[in-house]
């Protein structure tokens, strides 16, 4: 007789265009889309689209053929499309302890921002860059993410697009702190 140990992940899901712009989705009810789907745990932390959960999809396609069935399934039960970037908690773990931000003076007008990419960054979008109006800074970014500065102008974050349209993947955003309370509660389960 033969034993398979199967290892699972601890998956976070950042997704874009969850609660903004008059799609809203209770919590109750993404957690159950995403259970829908037999993944194991499933937890979801404040209304912006954050959902913990575990699968045994581990490797690279695992990981994409995951990515690509939670995002048809939202898009087909919420009727709209729904960009998923999914994270390991020890990668989101990684990428804060590398502190992107280390040296960066934080004023009432400086915002610091993680880009949670679908595909990395184009090569010729060289870095660190600036945004046309001076108001985002890229700092840096690696294959999942970019790591941003934002200037307030007038207190509000004005551009829409940080990326030139050379860059044709999905970016979801979370503030560093979020973040930070992001890792922290998908630790707990």
């Amino acid at each position: 007789m033969t034993t398979t140990t199967t290892t699972t992940t601890t998956y976070i899901a950042f997704l874009r265009a969850i609660n903004v712009g008059g799609r809203t989705v209770k919590m109750e009810r993404l957690r159950a889309l995403f259970a829908e789907l037999g993944l194991g745990g499933v937890r979801s932390y404040i209304q912006s689209g954050n959902v913990f959960f575990t699968s045994d999809a581990t490797d690279g396609p695992g990981r994409a053929a995951l990515t690509a069935r939670i995002e048809e399934h939202l898009e087909r039960e919420l009727g709209y499309p729904v960009p998923v970037m999914l994270r390991t908690v020890d990668e989101v773990a990684a990428l804060l302890a590398a502190e992107p931000f280390r040296g960066v003076e934080v004023t009432p007008d400086v915002r610091l921002v993680i880009a949670f990419l679908s595909e990395p960054l184009p090569a010729e979008l060289a870095r660190p860059h600036r945004s046309p109006k001076g108001d985002v800074e890229v700092l840096g970014a690696d294959p999942g993410a970019a790591y941003l500065v934002i200037h307030l102008r007038d207190g509000k974050w004005v551009t829409k697009e940080v990326f030139d349209k050379s860059y044709r993947g999905s970016v979801t955003s979370r503030f560093l702190h979020t973040t930070e309370k992001i890792l922290a509660a998908a630790r707990k389960g």
